[in-house]
C-alpha cells in the first residue's frame, strides 16, 4: 500500500484504491494476497456470470446499456485488489462464488439531510425504481453528520416520494418497497474511521455479491475532496465498479477548478468521475442533436448562411429566497451561464460527432467551447435586483436578504455576446439572459434566421422587419414545446399577411409525464454512460470563456446595474442586444 502525502489534505494519502473488473476477467494471474483466507486459486474454466436480465436496458444514446464494461480504472499509483475468483479453504471450492457472480448495486447518497437530497435525488431514485429501471438487487445509503436512524431517514424521504401517473395504483406497495431498501449512516465528512463503518454496513446489505459503489456528493465543494479520499481508500467496491458523482459548482475559476480537478484525479480516475449538469438531462436539450441530426429541413439552416443569431435564455420570477451564503460568493454568471447555458450551446453549434458514443459527442463540445472568443467587459452587461412593490405586495431588494452583505455587488442578472470562430459560426451572435427576480420562469433556445433575400412581400410588413423572420424557439421548461414561426396569409379576401406557429407542445403530444433530469443522469451513471456529463478538459475550456471577464468584473468592482423586482431586467440588456443587431425574442409580448 503505497502513501504519500497530498497538498490537497492536510494527512497522509494511502492508495488502496478498489480493483474495478469487468466479471469476464475473473481469470486474470493473481498476486499473493493479504486476506483472512487461506488460500486464492485461479479457476480457468469457470463461466463468466451472466448480467442480471432485469438490467439489460438502452442508454439514452440507443446502445446497450450492458456494453458499458464495468472496469473504470484505476488512481495512477493505486496497488490493485485480488480479483474474485474462487475461494479454496483445505482444497475445498466455496460456494461462494456463485453469490459473488451476482451483483448488487450500492448507492450512497453523502449530504442526506440537505434540500437537494430530500427533492431531487432520493425521488430520482425512486423513480427509477418505480419504473423498472433499477436491478434486482440495490440498497440506497444516506450519509451526514446529523444523528438519524434508518426509519426517520425514511419518514424524511418519503415525504417527497412521487408516483408516475400512468401506474398510480401499485404507487403505496412501490414506495413501501423503495423505503426498506433505503438506509442511513451517521459521520463525519472527513472521518475515515466513519467511512470504513459505511463500508461495512455496506458489506453487510450487499450479502456477498459483487458490489457496484455509487456516490453521489450532494455536499458544498469545499469538502469534496475530504470525502473522495475517504470512500476511495475506505468504502470503494473491491470487485465491481465505483464511480463518483460530483455536483456544480466545479471552481470559481480556471485555477480553482483545475485544482480540484487534480485532487480528485489523486483518488479517482477521469471515468469514475461524473460532474453534473442537471440541466443536460432535461429533455428538449437532450432532444437538441435529434433535431438537427435527424430532419433533413434543419440541417442544412445550421449555421451562419441562414441563421442570424442564436439566444440562450434563463429567467426565474423568485429571488435567491436565503441561499445569499452559497449565491453570493458565485453569482449569476458562474451559477447559470458558465454552466448551464454554455452546455446547451455547446451541443446547439457542435459539428456532427462520429457516432453517438460519448467520447465523440463529448471532443466536438471541446472543440466549440476551444473555438469561442473569451468574454471581454464590452460583451456584458450585469445587474441586480431592487426592491418593488406590486399588486400591493412589496418584494425585496437582493441586498435586504438577511443572507446577503449589505454592499454586495454581486449579479443577480447578466446578458453577454459569445461568438465562435470557426468556419460554420463566423460572425453570429449567441446571446445569453440568464437572471432572477425577472417577470416570468423560463429556459429556452431561441434561433433567428436571416431575412429571406428580395422578399416580394416586404412591403406587407413595414418596417417591422422583425415580422419577416422566421424564429424557431426551443422552450426547454416550464410546458416543453419545440415551435416554429412562419409566415403566413390571413384567410380573407385581401393580402394581409400574419405570424403563426407551428407547434409541437410536448403535454398534448406525449401525455405521459416526462421524467425529471435527475432521473436520466443518474440512470446513465449507473450504466456508466458518460455523454451527459462534463469531462475535464471541458471543464477547463469553458472556464477559460469566463475567468478573464470574472477577474476583471471583481477586480474593477463593477457595479451592476438595478431593476425592479419582477421586471424584465436592466434596460443595458436591450443596448447589448442592438449593438449586434438584435432584438431579443422573449420581449415580444408573446407567451406562447
Amino acid at each position: 500500500m503505497a502513501c504519500c502525502y497530498s497538498p490537497c489534505s492536510s494527512s497522509s494519502t494511502t492508495f488502496s484504491a478498489a480493483l474495478f473488473k469487468h466479471e469476464a476477467h475473473l481469470s486474470r494471474k493473481l498476486t499473493k494476497p493479504t486476506t483472512t483466507r487461506k488460500t486464492i486459486l485461479l479457476t480457468h474454466n469457470l463461466p463468466s456470470p451472466r448480467p442480471n436480465k432485469q438490467f439489460e436496458l438502452k442508454s439514452t444514446n440507443g446502445y446497450s446499456r450492458n456494453a458499458v464494461p464495468l472496469q473504470d480504472g484505476l488512481a495512477e499509483n493505486s496497488p490493485m485488489k485480488e480479483p474474485v475468483g474462487s475461494a479454496v479453504e483445505d482444497g475445498t471450492i466455496s460456494s461462494s462464488y456463485s453469490e459473488k457472480s451476482e451483483s448488487t448495486l450500492s448507492m450512497t447518497v453523502v449530504g442526506a439531510s440537505g434540500d437537494l437530497a430530500k427533492k431531487k435525488i432520493f425521488p430520482a431514485l425512486f423513480a427509477l425504481f418505480y419504473e423498472d429501471c433499477l436491478p434486482e438487487h440495490f440498497i440506497v445509503f444516506g450519509y451526514a453528520r446529523s444523528k438519524m436512524t434508518d426509519e426517520e431517514l425514511r419518514n424524511m424521504i418519503s415525504k417527497t416520494l412521487t408516483c408516475r401517473i400512468d401506474k398510480r395504483e401499485n404507487c403505496g406497495d412501490k414506495m413501501e418497497e423503495f423505503l426498506q431498501r433505503c438506509f442511513y449512516h451517521s459521520g463525519q465528512y472527513g472521518s475515515e474511521e466513519n467511512f470504513s463503518e459505511l463500508d461495512k454496513r455496506l458489506k453487510e446489505k450487499e450479502g456477498g455479491r459483487i458490489p457496484k459503489r455509487l456516490f453521489y456528493l450532494s455536499i458544498p465543494p469545499n469538502i469534496f475532496v475530504d470525502v473522495v479520499r475517504c470512500a476511495s481508500r475506505c468504502a470503494s467496491s473491491a470487485d465491481g465498479w465505483t464511480r463518483v458523482i460530483v455536483e456544480k459548482p466545479f471552481g470559481r475559476d480556471t485555477e480553482s477548478s483545475a485544482e480540484l480537478t487534480r485532487c480528485l484525479k489523486q483518488y479517482l480516475t477521469e471515468d469514475q468521475i461524473f460532474r453534473i449538469d442537471h440541466y443536460l438531462g432535461k429533455e428538449l436539450v437532450e432532444n437538441l442533436s435529434v433535431l438537427r441530426f435527424s430532419n433533413l429541413v434543419f440541417e442544412p439552416l445550421w449555421s451562419r448562411n441562414y441563421i442570424r443569431n442564436v439566444q440562450l435564455i434563463f429567467s426565474e420570477d423568485f429571488g435567491i429566497e436565503g441561499r445569499g451564503g452559497y449565491f453570493d460568493h458565485y453569482g449569476i454568471i458562474r451559477d447559470i451561464m458558465q454552466n448551464h447555458l454554455l452546455q446547451i450551446l455547446a451541443l446547439f453549434a457542435m459539428e456532427p460527432p462520429v457516432s453517438l458514443d460519448a467520447e465523440d459527442i463529448r471532443n466536438e463540445k471541446v472543440k466549440v467551447l476551444r473555438s469561442m472568443r473569451p468574454l471581454k467587459i464590452d460583451d456584458i452587461v450585469v445587474g441586480q435586483y431592487k426592491g418593488h412593490s406590486k399588486g400591493g405586495k412589496f418584494y425585496p431588494a437582493y441586498i435586504d436578504d438577511p443572507t446577503v452583505p449589505k454592499d454586495s455587488i454581486t449579479p443577480t442578472f447578466a446578458a453577454a455576446a459569445l461568438f465562435i470562430d470557426n468556419a460554420r459560426w463566423d460572425g453570429v451572435p449567441f446571446l445569453m439572459k440568464a437572471g432572477k427576480a425577472l417577470h416570468t420562469t423560463r429556459a429556452e433556445i431561441r434561433v433567428q434566421f436571416r431575412h429571406v433575400p428580395g422578399n416580394l412581400y416586404k412591403r406587407n410588413f413595414g418596417t417591422d422587419l422583425d415580422k419577416a423572420t422566421n424564429e424557431l424557439v426551443i422552450r426547454v421548461q416550464p410546458n416543453e414545446a419545440i415551435y416554429l414561426k412562419i409566415n403566413n396569409k390571413v384567410p380573407g379576401l385581401g393580402m394581409r399577411l400574419d405570424r403563426s406557429d407551428l407547434n409541437l407542445l410536448y403535454k398534448a403530444r406525449y401525455p405521459r409525464e416526462i421524467p425529471d433530469a435527475y432521473e436520466r443522469l443518474l440512470l446513465d451513471a449507473i450504466e456508466g454512460e458518460r455523454r451527459l456529463f462534463i469531462r475535464s478538459d471541458e471543464l477547463d475550456a469553458a472556464w477559460g470563456i469566463f475567468t478573464p471577464l470574472l477577474k476583471e468584473l471583481e477586480e474593477k468592482k463593477i457595479s451592476p446595474e438595478l431593476y425592479p423586482y419582477g421586471s424584465r431586467g436592466p434596460v443595458g440588456a436591450h443596448y447589448l442586444a442592438a449593438k449586434h443587431n438584435v432584438r431579443w425574442g422573449d420581449l415580444s409580448g408573446e407567451e406562447s
